[in-house]
């Protein structure tokens, strides 16, 4: 399993909607949103570690996400 950077969500890297390769590191993201948001400026990602940029935030954005799958006012990761 992977980490998100962007997010924070676990991803199978196997599995993953997308990926991007930064200083020969390969990312894995949960959503083609979050490759774009990390490929915008990876250095705010890479510098605070995977999925850091959430940090205290995580739970409460993956509740929302889950309840927006349930109903689908799901929109993307942000």
């Amino acid at each position: 399993m992977a980490r998100d950077p962007v997010c924070g969500m676990e991803v199978q890297e196997a599995t993953a909607a997308a990926t991007s390769v930064y200083e020969g590191a390969t990312y894995y993201f949960c959503n083609p949103g979050c490759k774009k948001t990390f490929d915008d400026d990876p250095v705010k990602y890479v510098a605070h570690g995977h999925g850091a940029s959430h940090s205290g935030k995580r739970g409460a954005r993956w509740l929302r996400r889950t309840v927006g799958y349930l109903f689908g006012t799901h929109r993307g990761c942000h």
